[in-house]
């Protein structure tokens, strides 16, 4: 195993979740190509909304600052049904009979909110995840301020231009909910393709490495393309392979090593497997019609 993966910190899980009423009737945003100076900005300002830091909830009861958590890596929404990606490493402390995971979502005119979330599937090998939220936050689009982006299925090429973004809370332990996250856009290119395990007796699996760092807390963010404004992996982690072909020696910093993403590819499939839907170009920002829709 030749990554470092960029989660944040500890926890346990199970899941439980139903659809709210008239979802697919409500007003659903969605991150849409945007023309800009500035493009990689672009795309960090127009797809905000879509990010979810995944967190362990560490109070029963809210304090004056709102309830206490702490911080694993992020995840994003996908569709107004309430389904987000993330990478399954991130999800490893949830395990079934412990807490489930929570995700930090984005309120109109008001502080984040912590929503209980369902994990759908799990896929270790390839490292991703599916996760479903409850309530469905875009079915109340007075109350969240919510997005969702397209997944694109084309293989990333060298020297793409993509940008990687994230939420995160200042500290990753003894996170307030009253607290606004910080986001990061990290702008980029496609650098190479790379085979690596991604779990324990696991098969090998691609990842495509980016010319800029990843650090901690980015694991499970989107990977975007800064011209069609989607997705077209999630942050896997550090890679501390050597150039060459052959493994090289892990130092003590790793500033300087790419960042590593698996392919958007990995989680179609696994959306594909559990029939969730997705966009698979992104549509207006109304309610979508079936063109726009993958199963």
């Amino acid at each position: 195993m030749l990554l470092f993966g960029c989660c944040g910190h500890i926890g346990s899980a199970e899941p439980q979740t139903k659809d709210a009423p008239n979802a697919a009737a409500a007003q659903a945003k969605s991150v849409a190509p945007a023309t800009s100076t500035n493009a990689a900005q672009a795309v960090a300002e127009a797809a905000s909304e879509s990010l979810a830091p995944v967190v362990y909830k560490d109070d029963q009861q809210p304090g004056l600052r709102g309830y206490q958590y702490t911080f694993f890596g992020n995840a994003f929404f996908i569709n107004e049904q309430g389904y987000l990606l993330t990478v399954a490493h991130v999800l490893d402390t949830f395990v079934p009979g412990g807490q489930p995971p929570y995700i930090l979502v984005s309120r109109v005119n008001a502080p984040p909110r912590l929503l209980q979330a369902e994990m759908v599937a799990k896929d270790s090998a390839q490292d991703v995840a599916v996760l479903r939220v409850t309530p469905n936050p875009f079915a109340s689009p007075a109350i969240y301020s919510v997005a969702f982006v397209a997944l694109s299925a084309g293989q990333p090429v060298r020297g793409e231009s993509v940008v990687a973004l994230s939420r995160h809370p200042k500290q990753a332990q003894y996170a307030e909910t009253y607290d606004l996250p910080r986001q990061d856009a990290s702008p980029g290119t496609v650098l190479s393709f790379e085979q690596t395990q991604l779990a324990k007796a696991a098969p090998s699996a691609q990842v495509f490495l980016l010319s800029h760092a990843v650090v901690k807390g980015q694991s499970g963010s989107p990977v975007m393309d800064v011209q069609t404004h989607a997705a077209i992996g999630l942050v896997e982690g550090i890679w501390l392979r050597a150039r060459s072909s052959s493994p090289g020696p892990v130092t003590s910093k790793t500033a300087g090593a790419p960042g590593a993403a698996v392919p958007i590819q990995y989680a179609i499939d696994l959306l594909k497997q559990n029939g969730v839907t997705w966009h698979a170009t992104a549509p207006l920002t109304s309610a979508p019609t079936s063109s726009s829709l993958q199963r």
